[in-house]
């Protein structure tokens, strides 16, 4: 007697069919790269240009006005890196949150498994990571700064960081499907978060700001956010070679940002596959 039952865990997210289609996902996101800096007069400089406009802002407003704390790392640097993570984060949300109905014409008339489109994403964005990073090798030095071994724990906070952002993501692509409304909501709750993350601030320092306007019950509320210790922990990797030697963050915050990490990624699978058999009708 042979028994037919539907996949249950990780065989339902069928890995095995998006490693077959990994070429389809590797050209999806070399197409990406390509449409963004096609006809720019600065093409892919504005990859290096974007973080570092937006520290100088920052380290206008937070550092020289407000007069924020930075660890004792010089505030545009320690901006810079801040934004690498942030734009990082936000770049894959943004453009999983619309790889469905960016591709409307595919998914109606070519099978393929639709998780291919939100992971292709993951590379473009890994592309410009890397390109404005390269940047790093000539103002850390020319800030008295030198990696130490702390910068191999980088790749397990942009790991983190990828599984938020896709995580998010999937869930946000597969209803903007039947709901475009998100579409409109998603940018404006980015930039909101972008805010109420430590990007261009101290966590410690927001915590303690924080917690003076605040109840007993609800002090270290910052924390709660899962990027705070991402945040954290990948700009330490980099200074903790500074002369100031800033002291790691908590450690339970990096576990509790990666337990977080692989929940999310995991429910937005599973709820990107649950939706998926309507994506072609809905579309």
């Amino acid at each position: 007697m042979l028994t037919i039952r539907p996949p249950s865990g990780w065989a339902a997210l069928h890995l095995a069919d998006i490693w077959q289609f990994r070429d389809l996902m590797f050209t999806l996101a070399g197409r990406d790269l390509k449409v963004r800096y096609k006809q720019t007069a600065l093409g892919v400089i504005w990859v290096v240009l974007q973080p570092l406009l937006a520290a100088g802002v920052f380290s206008i407003l937070f550092g020289a006005i407000a007069q924020f704390p930075s660890d004792g790392v010089p505030y545009f640097l320690f901006s810079y890196v801040g934004m690498l993570a942030w734009n990082l984060f936000s770049g894959v949300l943004a453009r999983s949150s619309g790889c469905l109905t960016g591709n409307a014409h595919l998914i109606s008339k070519v099978f393929f498994p639709r998780l291919v489109l939100p992971l292709s994403t993951v590379g473009s964005a890994m592309v410009d990571f890397l390109v404005a990073a390269a940047l790093l090798v000539v103002l850390m030095p020319a800030n008295h700064i030198y990696p130490t071994w702390t910068l191999l724990l980088v790749p397990i906070w942009t790991i983190g960081l990828l599984m938020l952002s896709l995580g998010v993501g999937l869930v946000a692509a597969a209803l903007t499907v039947s709901y475009r409304d998100v579409q409109y909501v998603l940018p404006v709750m980015i930039n909101l978060m972008q805010f109420a993350s430590p990007v261009a601030y101290p966590a410690w320092f927001a915590s303690e700001k924080l917690n003076k306007h605040l109840p007993a019950y609800m002090h270290g509320i910052l924390y709660l956010n899962p990027l705070t210790g991402l945040f954290e922990w990948f700009r330490w990797s980099f200074f903790a070679g500074s002369p100031t030697q800033p002291p790691a963050p908590a450690l339970w915050t990096a576990l509790y940002s990666l337990v977080c990490a692989v929940f999310l990624v995991w429910v937005g699978a599973v709820a990107f596959k649950q939706m998926e058999r309507k994506f072609a009708d809905v579309i």
